[in-house]
């Protein structure tokens, strides 16, 4: 007799839970038990589990249009992508399908810039810590330590400067840099949040050596840090950005876009089979047109207090090392390398669990839904303190 997931190339360790249903904040397994999300798909479903318009688009869509390829036009595609492009100021967008997709199409675009304007400049500045995605080139984009070394030999043409370290991006830029690449939020390493000044900074010394700026915005695009894009918490335009994850609230759907001057693709050079299609393309808009709302944002805001002051409070009665973030991605930091027990112990919580991730050993990040309710949000605060108690006492 074979064991639960057998059949599967085995790439995560997975809990011996079968999920069945969602709906909004809230997952129920087979055996009926129900868990409060604050994983929501790693800041995938912008509305929760399950959200009627999402629902409305893809039955909508779905009875009309799913894939003429993308060869040709689609409403949904060029809605959609003039919606983006009215949102950011960047005039140009192709949609994919995932944030590693979409980051190596910014790669792309910014080697294909590099050899048509600056003599053949290729190379791309990433930093320690940062996580592009899980293609070989965004492997060697990444500056997770040991992915250098766990496929190689590695494309090469990718090179690392110190995160908040501004003299560490002018000593690895040279007449070879197409690009620096950079998430303002590195979500993978911690929740660690760019700094202002240093960001300013990095801003001006790309414009000046005249290299593109290009924010990964994957995690913390359309909404995440309570605005429609982060970068408009450091006051900076990018050249290039990347959306996915919250982008389509669950559905595979992720976004390139670049300045009307770099858009130097020329036909042949970038596609994908599933790029542009209306399916995934209409549920884009629907998220989009629900979550870019001032109002809607002003409640990710306030939420987002409340989880803040909460976790101060947590961090406080455990003895615990504190929290950061921005919007409603956040992080507590444990005083020592148990997060993975807490994870645990939240999930075994009965009569109900609560579902955390742990990106570090000693860290615990929170990604809730965007329209998570104070009600809930109080509820996870409780179940925290419960599978705190379980593990620190």
């Amino acid at each position: 007799m074979s064991g639960l997931g057998d059949d599967l190339i085995t790439i995560t360790q997975r809990p011996d839970i079968v999920f069945a249903e969602g709906q909004g904040s809230w997952l129920t397994d087979e055996a009926g038990k129900r868990y409060l999300d604050l994983v929501q798909g790693w800041a995938v479903n912008s509305l929760g589990h399950c959200p009627a318009i999402v629902t409305e688009a893809l039955l909508r869509q779905s009875r009309r249009l799913v894939n003429p390829s993308p060869a040709y036009f689609n409403r949904p595609l060029l809605d959609l992508a003039a919606r983006l492009a009215e949102l950011s100021g960047l005039e140009r967008v192709f949609l994919a399908s995932s944030g590693a997709e979409a980051n190596e199409g910014a790669v792309k675009l910014a080697r294909r810039w590099g050899r048509q304007a600056k003599g053949g400049a290729h190379e791309i500045v990433g930093f320690d810590g940062g996580f592009h995605g899980r293609t070989l080139a965004m492997m060697s984009a990444s500056g997770k330590p040991g992915w250098d070394e766990l496929y190689a030999p590695m494309p090469a043409g990718f090179v690392k400067a110190r995160f908040n370290d501004i003299a560490s991006v002018e000593r690895a830029l040279s007449p070879r840099t197409a690009a620096v690449m950079i998430e303002l939020v590195q979500g993978e390493a911690g929740v660690n949040l760019a700094d202002r000044g240093f960001v300013r900074e990095l801003r001006a010394l790309t414009a000046e050596r005249g290299v593109l700026l290009v924010v990964d915005e994957v995690q913390t695009g359309i909404g995440r840090c309570g605005h429609t894009f982060a970068h408009q918490l450091y006051d900076v335009e990018p050249d290039v950005m990347t959306l996915a994850k919250g982008l389509g609230g669950g559905a595979p759907l992720a976004a390139l876009l670049c300045r009307e001057r770099f858009n130097c693709f020329l036909p042949g050079d970038q596609g994908g089979t599933f790029c542009g299609n209306p399916l995934m393309a209409a549920v884009g808009l629907a998220v989009v047109g629900e979550v870019c709302r001032d109002g809607f944002l002003a409640g990710v805001r306030q939420r987002a207090e409340q989880l803040s002051a909460g976790l101060q409070a947590v961090s406080r009665d455990h003895g615990l090392l504190g929290e950061r973030g921005a919007g409603l991605l956040r992080a507590l930091v444990l005083p020592s390398d148990n997060a993975a027990d807490v994870v645990a112990a939240a999930q075994a919580l009965e009569p109900a669990g609560l579902l955390l991730n742990a990106p570090r050993p000693n860290l615990l990040r929170f990604m809730p839904a965007l329209n998570i309710g104070d009600r809930d949000m109080d509820m996870a605060l409780c179940l925290l303190r419960q599978a705190l108690r379980t593990v620190l006492g």
